[in-house]
């Protein structure tokens, strides 16, 4: 039985000792690749690396703060175009279609906007949504002062001095409250298109059409429906089409930049409605 007994310990000792050799052996396996990791990125590197990492939503473009971009184009009162071919919207602004230069103060907002804008690198801020339904871009816009010292943010500046009026589309409410105190300070005080476009009261200004935009859809209809356009007097206008598809065959069909006689083209560049889909 004492023999037995001897046996029965030096069984349970083997046994733990191979248990312990075993241990040992893959934690001598796995020192390597531990080391090899190590030795390839540090500690503080991998940290690091990890740190620097920006959480990136897929399918938005990740824009960074601060970044200058040059403007090109200057397409209407809040509508723009960069160097990169992206087009800009200002966001919570709205001003009067430039198209065929029938809407009050379209060509003064225009102007305003260029002079602030074009040939000149601006800054852009994003709130909530990344387009509208045109894929425009939907943006902030701030420009540096040329004396260095801070910038002018024209979405802002432009209703304050009466070249738009403010509008309100959730959920780009960032600085709808700004907007609507420098539209309140331009129309107590008479500024650009409330001093030249009120007729009657606040909505009149901000739901102004062009003259004869009935019969101007009528003839639209007729166009889609025939493939045959009226060039024989200013008829139709950019807000009269969908898509630019449509107001291009029109131009192209009256004789293009040599004779566009409906003003689809503003900046003679041969392209119509450019702020079209």
């Amino acid at each position: 039985m004492a023999y037995i007994s001897k046996r029965n310990y030096f069984l349970l000792f083997s046994v733990l000792l191979n248990f312990i050799f075993i241990i040992v052996f893959v934690g001598r396996l796995q020192k390597p690749v531990i080391r090899q990791i190590s030795d390839k990125n540090g500690p503080s590197e991998i940290t690091q690396n990890i740190s620097n990492v920006t959480p990136q939503v897929i399918g938005e473009k990740q824009e960074v703060v601060g970044d200058l971009i040059k403007v090109t184009k200057v397409i209407d009162g809040d509508t723009i175009r960069l160097e990169n071919s992206e087009t800009v919207r200002y966001i919570g602004i709205d001003t009067p279609e430039i198209s065929g230069g029938r809407e009050c103060f379209a060509n003064e907002s225009t102007a305003k906007n260029t002079e602030l804008v074009l040939g000149k690198e601006i800054r852009l801020e994003k709130d909530v949504s990344e387009t509208d339904r045109y894929n425009r871009l939907l943006r902030y816009v701030w420009v540096p002062l040329e004396s260095g010292q801070g910038e002018l943010f024209v979405n802002e500046y432009l209703v304050r001095e009466g070249y738009a009026t403010a509008v309100t589309y959730p959920p780009d409410v960032r600085y709808s409250e700004l907007f609507r105190a420098a539209e309140k300070d331009a129309r107590d005080n008479n500024r650009g298109l409330w001093s030249k476009c009120v007729s009657g009261s606040e909505q009149d200004v901000k739901l102004q059409v062009n003259t004869g935009d009935e019969k101007a859809k009528n003839d639209v209809t007729v166009i889609q429906s025939t493939g045959t356009a009226d060039c024989s007097s200013n008829k139709y206008n950019c807000t009269d089409f969908k898509i630019h598809a449509e107001a291009q065959s029109v131009f192209d069909s009256c004789g293009g930049a040599s004779n566009d006689i409906h003003k689809l083209d503003s900046d003679g560049d041969g392209v119509a409605c450019e702020s079209l889909p």
